[in-house]
C-alpha cells in the first residue's frame, strides 16, 4: 500500500475537521434528506468538496463513493469511500462529537481507513497489515472478556418512528447484560473507540458504506472483530454491523441472534 494513498487520505480529513471545526457553532443552513431525524448541513457538502478534489487532483483515475454526492469514477481496482462529516445531527446541535472518515477499497478489499476528529485533535489511522494509530502511536483494542463487564455502543437507524426493525429490542436485550450503552451519534467515532479500546464493542444495523469503510480497518488493525451483525463477513452494500475487541464478539452475536428470533417469530401488527 503506497505511502501517497496515507498521506493524501490523512491530509483531505484533517482540512475537512479544520474546515468543520471553523464554523461549529454558526451554521446557516440545515436541510432534511428524508424526515426530520435525517439532517444535512451546507458544511457536509463543503467538506466532501474539499476532499473529493484532492482525491480527483492525486488520482484521477480512482472511483469515489461519498455520501453526499454518491457515486462517480470509471471501472478501476480503487474505491475512496468518503463520509465528509458523520454526526451530522450532533454538528447542528452545537454538540462536539462529530468526524470525517475516508477509506480506500482496493479491489473489493478495505485497505485504509482515516478518520479525524477534530473536536478533539485525534487522528486515527490505519492500513492493512500495518496496524492501527492514534497521532501516531499504536492502538489496541481492550482485553473486556465479558458483555457483562463492557461499555458497549450503538446507534439507531432514521426512521426509526416508522421501522419494526429499529434497534430497540437490541439495545434492551444488551442493557441488561452489559455494563452500559451509549449512543454517542457518530459511527466512525464509535468504530474508532473501539479500536482505542474505550469501548469494548459497537453495533448497529443499517449503516451505509461510508459509516463503516474506515471503521473496520481501523478495529481490525487494532485487534479487533468486524462482521455483519447476522455473523457473516462485513458486506459494505448491507452493512449491518458489529465491530468488538474480539474477546466478547461471539458472546454478542448469541444474544443479537436471540433479539431477531424472537422478532421472527412476533405477530405483526
Amino acid at each position: 500500500m503506497s505511502d501517497a494513498f496515507l498521506e493524501v487520505a490523512v491530509d483531505a480529513a484533517t482540512r475537512a475537521g479544520e474546515l468543520l471545526r471553523s464554523r461549529f457553532g454558526s451554521l446557516r443552513h440545515i436541510a432534511y434528506k428524508s424526515g426530520p431525524t435525517n439532517l444535512v448541513t451546507e458544511m457536509d457538502g463543503q467538506a466532501e468538496a474539499l476532499i473529493v478534489e484532492a482525491i480527483r487532483r492525486r488520482f484521477p483515475d480512482h472511483a469515489v463513493l461519498a455520501e453526499e454526492s454518491g457515486a462517480s469514477g470509471g471501472a478501476t481496482p480503487y474505491r475512496w469511500i468518503v463520509d465528509p462529516l458523520d454526526g451530522t445531527t450532533n454538528y447542528a446541535h452545537g454538540v462536539p462529537l462529530f468526524a470525517v472518515s475516508i477509506a480506500l477499497e482496493v479491489e473489493g478489499r478495505l485497505e485504509l481507513g482515516v478518520v479525524v476528529d477534530p473536536s478533539r485533535d485525534e487522528r486515527f489511522t490505519a492500513r492493512r497489515g500495518g496496524g492501527a494509530f492514534l497521532n501516531g502511536q499504536p492502538l489496541s483494542v481492550s482485553d473486556t472478556p465479558t458483555v457483562a463487564t463492557s461499555l458497549l455502543a450503538t446507534g439507531y437507524p432514521y426512521d426509526i418512528r416508522s421501522t419494526r426493525e429499529n434497534n430497540l429490542a437490541e439495545h434492551d436485550a444488551f442493557a441488561v447484560r452489559c455494563r452500559s450503552i451509549r449512543a454517542i451519534g457518530s459511527a466512525v467515532l464509535s468504530f474508532a473507540w473501539v479500536a482505542a479500546g474505550r469501548l469494548d464493542a459497537y453495533w448497529e444495523p443499517r449503516l451505509s458504506a461510508w459509516d463503516v469503510a474506515a471503521g473496520a480497518v481501523l478495529v481490525e488493525e487494532a485487534g479487533g472483530r468486524v462482521t455483519h451483525m447476522n455473523g457473516g463477513p462485513l458486506d459494505l452494500a448491507s452493512a449491518s454491523t458489529l465491530a468488538s475487541n474480539g474477546g466478547i464478539h461471539v458472546e454478542m452475536l448469541e444474544t443479537l441472534k436471540t433479539v431477531k428470533t424472537t422478532r421472527t417469530q412476533e405477530p405483526r401488527a
